[in-house]
């Protein structure tokens, strides 16, 4: 499923991130930024070490905001790594740093002239973020990202399974 805002096309597919071949694919990291499991072990098993290598001389990475590594063994060739909340009943500012991790991960693509990037749905693991309302605020991000900047020409969401991405189209058609 795809869409277009303002000359970027928003795209919804079901699959692997670490097969993604857009210019940079997002982790979905913890803040030391070593590794983990789900889709952030995933992308450093798939990237080999030298993710890793990069990852601690950058040390950490606060919630909501973004770093950038090499791709490693990827095909993309950046990772994006992104701190989301851990989600704690929505009471603790967990949609403005979910938001802000989006954003500051966008941010950074355009600083390092990329073109496209790859999403997972961040937080939605193991941070336990409520999958309905963590779509509606990863697509309004974009959203807005892109009414403001032209330089992205792809945002694609790249859904683990068909439950998450029935779940990604239901939101993006009320966009």
């Amino acid at each position: 499923m795809q869409a277009t805002f303002n000359q970027t096309l928003i795209e919804l597919v079901c699959g692997d991130i670490t097969q993604e071949s857009t210019d940079a694919i997002v982790n979905a990291a913890n803040s030391r930024l070593a590794g983990g499991a789900g889709v952030d072990g995933a992308i450093h098993r798939a990237g080999g070490p030298a993710i890793m290598a990069e990852c601690r001389q950058i040390g950490g990475c606060p919630t909501g905001q973004a770093v950038i590594t090499t791709g490693g063994n990827l095909k993309a060739r950046y990772v994006i790594h992104t701190v989301g909340p851990i989600y704690r009943g929505g009471t603790q500012g967990e949609a403005r740093l979910l938001a802000s991790a989006y954003q500051n991960s966008l941010k950074l693509a355009v600083k390092n002239g990329l073109q496209s990037i790859s999403f997972p749905a961040i937080s939605c693991g193991v941070y336990g973020y409520p999958i309905h309302e963590a779509a509606h605020l990863a697509l309004k991000s974009c959203i807005e990202f892109v009414r403001e900047n032209k330089e992205i020409q792809l945002i694609r969401h790249v859904l683990f399974n068909q439950r998450i991405f029935d779940i990604f189209a239901q939101e993006l058609k009320k966009e």
